[in-house]
């Protein structure tokens, strides 16, 4: 048979569409990305202006943050989220802010020092890495995230970026980290129905929060098969965000908790 001279394109390779768009977004102010919302306005005012003006989101997980708490923030971004953690937390808590863009460690890390000083300790760090992979060994040949360590894992409108091939890693590696009666609040953009392949392919749509959104009903379902007990929407947006070919895409905060 004739190779056809219309070739099937590419598939679309959604780290680099993530990559690169976030790339920007932390060089420049992009105001389309996610739907950002209110944020406790005493705790932004130690956070340099950069890191506010560029932080991406659909909701506020923060606030199932607690004193003590150790946190682990994935697809930190710019810092935002991880720097009023750590405020919440106090100096006896502890931030981790996990990310894989370059250009956001950069400007978290250099924000990191400034918030320490204006609040009189230091309990945040930040390490390069996916967050579907938090079991990938570092230099000492430990998981860059240990077992049982975390207190809440929380995320802003970063899982909706990972590969569903990758999803169930994901959720295994959120499950590993968490310590016995552990948290999670995990902000994020979800669907009514299945998102088309041709929608899948288009980067801008991917980067945008809109291709890797999670079914609603599949978002809860897959939380609660890790074992955790009172899974549910905290937040959810009444009007949709965005509707796309009849699929409606709205905000919602899932939360839950392992037993103690």
């Amino acid at each position: 048979m004739a190779e056809s001279c219309c070739p099937s394109p590419e598939p679309l390779d959604q780290s680099d569409a993530v990559d690169a768009r976030y790339g920007a977004a932390a060089l420049e102010r992009e105001a389309c990305l996610c739907t950002p919302v209110g944020f406790d306005p005493a705790l932004l005012q130690v956070i340099p202006d950069a890191v506010v003006e560029r932080d991406y989101g659909c909701g506020d997980p923060t606030r199932w943050v607690r004193p003590g708490d150790r946190v682990l923030d994935l697809g930190s971004g710019s810092g935002k989220n991880a720097f009023i953690c750590s405020q919440v937390v106090g100096a006896d808590g502890a931030v981790l802010g996990v990310d894989r863009n370059p250009d956001m460690l950069t400007l978290s890390r250099q924000a990191a020092p400034v918030v320490a000083e204006a609040i009189g300790y230091g309990n945040v760090r930040f390490v390069e890495g996916a967050i579907e992979a938090l079991d990938e060994q570092g230099d000492a040949a430990e998981p860059l995230v240990p077992d049982a360590s975390i207190d809440v894992v929380l995320s802003n409108c970063v899982l909706n970026l990972v590969n569903p091939s990758s999803r169930q890693r994901l959720l295994a590696n959120i499950r590993r980290v968490l310590a016995p009666g552990g948290r999670v609040a995990i902000s994020d953009i979800v669907c009514d129905q299945p998102v088309p392949m041709h929608l899948q392919q288009d980067p801008e749509l991917w980067s945008g929060c809109i291709s890797g959104a999670w079914q609603e009903d599949d978002f809860l379902k897959d939380f609660r098969a890790l074992g955790l007990e009172q899974v549910t929407f905290a937040d959810r947006s009444e009007q949709p965000w965005r509707t796309l070919e009849g699929i409606e895409f709205r905000a919602v905060t899932l939360v839950g908790q392992l037993p103690g």
